[in-house]
């Protein structure tokens, strides 16, 4: 039996476990998808020798970018992406580092877009955001991070963002845990005021269906969107990547 997993820290709530046995099941695949639950990305490479029949991983949160001077190599878009949410593991026993958050991200963002969505803030500077930045460049969209500390890779802190910069930005993507179940209540510190319907609101989590930050977004009649269907489509990608001959 082939076993794929995903890698991680506190992933008792992983979509994906649930998502890709579901799938073999209905498939009638013969294969078993596992949580690995790292407290520490040392450990990884234990992952890799007690698991022999592995054939491929996902990787979450905070993860994708510490795992790739464990890799033996990266495809052109993870190179460029600089983050890592897929492995496969060739037959040669080869660990390839793969990104298809940016696939997932682009193709459940792009049936929302029209003329007037322009420019994007990205909240959050972690191994996801780059994935969504470089999704936001293909589609020839303007993009600004926002994160809590300032650094020459951020544009504006929290602090700093004022209702007219959140009305001139007419896309917002979450790419931070806050609002994570259980702490359904945590959201980004944004002006919500300068939120109109002229705006897309994004958040990459799941659980809950609606976070704190999209509700705020659909009570000023922005269009919202959750992270599940940009999770089906980067799962669906990574199952072909494992199923590519090597």
């Amino acid at each position: 039996m082939d076993k794929y997993g995903l890698l991680g820290k506190n992933i008792s709530y992983s979509f994906s476990r649930n998502y890709f046995n579901t799938k073999f099941e209905r498939q009638n695949i013969d294969a078993v998808y596992e949580n690995f639950d790292l407290s520490e990305i040392e450990k990884f490479p234990e992952i890799i020798k007690n698991n022999r029949d592995l054939k491929g991983l996902n990787v979450t949160i905070p993860y994708k970018e510490s795992i790739i001077p464990f890799l033996d190599g990266l495809d052109k878009k993870a190179k460029k992406i600089g983050a890592v949410n897929t492995i496969k593991i060739n037959e040669d026993g080869k660990l390839i580092g793969h990104n298809t958050d940016y696939y997932g991200f682009k193709n459940s963002l792009t049936p929302l877009l029209k003329p007037k969505h322009k420019r994007a803030l990205i909240l959050g500077t972690g191994g996801a955001s780059k994935a969504i930045a470089y999704a936001l460049k293909k589609l020839d969209l303007e993009y600004r991070f926002v994160s809590r500390t300032a650094s020459k890779k951020v544009d504006f802190t929290y602090k700093g963002l004022t209702s007219d910069i959140i009305s001139s930005h007419q896309i917002i993507i979450n790419c931070t845990p806050l609002g994570t179940f259980p702490k359904i209540e945590d959201h980004p510190n944004i002006p919500y005021l300068g939120i109109t319907s002229n705006h897309i609101l994004y958040d990459l989590i799941y659980n809950p269906d609606e976070t704190t930050f999209l509700r705020f977004g659909r009570e000023k009649k922005a269009i919202t969107i959750n992270g599940l269907q940009m999770l089906e489509l980067q799962a669906e990608k990574a199952w072909k990547i494992w199923n590519r001959k090597s």
